[in-house]
């Protein structure tokens, strides 16, 4: 296992009290979630897309499910096409 080591940093009060109480009802301590966001952000090499309790999707995709389920119903009428090469002579063609 590795050696542990601490680490000081400076947060907002204020924010920090509300970190520390949405990890909490997402059952981690502060503690444990900072670990999980450093092994993500080494693992991944890149900032990792983090947990949210807000399940709210976005208005863009809210329109585009509207838009699939009018296609998937016949509502709207869009054209077919049987294979990749139709579809890109159609755009080129625009």
């Amino acid at each position: 296992m590795s050696k542990s080591v601490s680490m000081s940093l400076r947060v907002d009060e204020n924010i920090k009290n509300k970190a520390d109480t949405l990890f909490k009802k997402l059952g981690l301590n502060t503690s444990s979630a900072i670990n999980m966001f450093l092994t993500q952000c080494v693992r991944n090499q890149a900032l990792p897309f983090t947990p949210s309790l807000n399940c709210e999707p976005s208005k863009e995709l809210k329109n585009a499910i509207k838009e699939g389920e009018k296609i998937l119903n016949g509502k709207s009428k869009v054209k077919k096409y049987d294979n990749v090469d139709d579809l890109l002579k159609d755009l080129d063609e625009d």
